[in-house]
């Protein structure tokens, strides 16, 4: 396991936005104090949902946004979520219309990356998700970004080996895939096919808790803090970190039972919860 002063963490959105996913997409929190308390937790990056980055730039330009991420060392910036970038139609239309907005704020912030996928299981044939994803990436390059996929299980692509062979087919160096511990255990991925990404295709790691499914207290709507639940974590890390993942590590912890408690708690339980299992004292 690596050294946990060579660490660095990112607090994804839901975990400190004090809004759970489906009671609305604006964090009860502004923009500067979710900043300032993921950098006095020990953060040096943040993740920005798409409805809530239109609701900040209603207050602030994206160069003011930049100036609070910098003055408070936060070097990593995720920016989520497109969806519907493989289909046709009105939703297609929607999903352009977000895409180019989130392509010039992950230019202006100096994004890592922007994260895609699919919440509705949508029908597509597997050619035209490649073609599909090439072309978001070559898009995505004119703007400096990366696109990072998230494999989950409302996905029209739910398991490793096909979010590959996207990839490897779409053939875009700035194009990759995104893992979340919750759908690791949720889905069943094993560490042995975690570890057939190349690094390089390898754009973000998700870490959270939970109870496994068949537990009596399984609840898929409420994550963990990590050390909290049962996944494998360290067996996880130990496996991404053996492919050769140098890159920040993500926290995620969406769980209605959180999302009243106060940022300042949030935002310092995610930390130091997460670093423990980086041998983090």
């Amino acid at each position: 396991m690596a050294d946990a002063n060579s660490v660095e963490l990112m607090c994804l959105y839901w975990t400190t936005a004090g809004i759970y996913p489906g009671h609305g997409e604006i964090s009860r929190f502004d923009f500067r104090d979710r900043v300032e308390a993921a950098a006095r937790a020990g953060f040096h990056g943040i993740g920005i949902w798409h409805t809530d980055l239109e609701h900040c730039l209603q207050f602030r330009t994206l160069r003011e946004m930049r100036r609070i991420l910098d003055d408070n060392g936060i070097n990593y910036v995720e920016l989520e979520f497109i969806t519907d970038w493989f289909l046709d139609g009105a939703r297609k239309a929607e999903s352009d219309s977000r895409k180019r907005r989130l392509f010039e704020a992950s230019e202006a912030l100096h994004a890592k990356h922007v994260k895609v996928g699919d919440f509705y299981n949508s029908p597509c044939p597997f050619p035209k998700i490649v073609e599909s994803f090439a072309a978001l990436c070559r898009e995505a390059d004119l703007y400096g970004a990366t696109i990072g996929f998230e494999i989950m299980g409302s996905a029209m692509i739910d398991n490793i080996k096909d979010a590959l062979a996207m990839v490897t087919m779409a053939g875009a160096a700035n194009g990759g895939i995104v893992i979340d511990s919750y759908q690791v255990a949720n889905l069943g991925m094993t560490f042995a096919e975690i570890g057939q990404i190349p690094p390089e295709h390898l754009i973000s790691v998700e870490l959270n808790d939970g109870m496994l499914p068949g537990h009596p207290g399984y609840d898929p709507a409420n994550r963990m803090f990590c050390g909290e639940g049962e996944y494998d974590l360290r067996g996880l890390i130990d496996c991404v970190q053996g492919i050769g993942y140098s890159g920040p590590w993500a926290v995620e912890v969406i769980a209605e039972k959180l999302a009243a408690r106060p940022l300042r708690e949030m935002s310092t339980r995610a930390f130091a919860t997460t670093m423990a299992q980086f041998g983090a004292p």
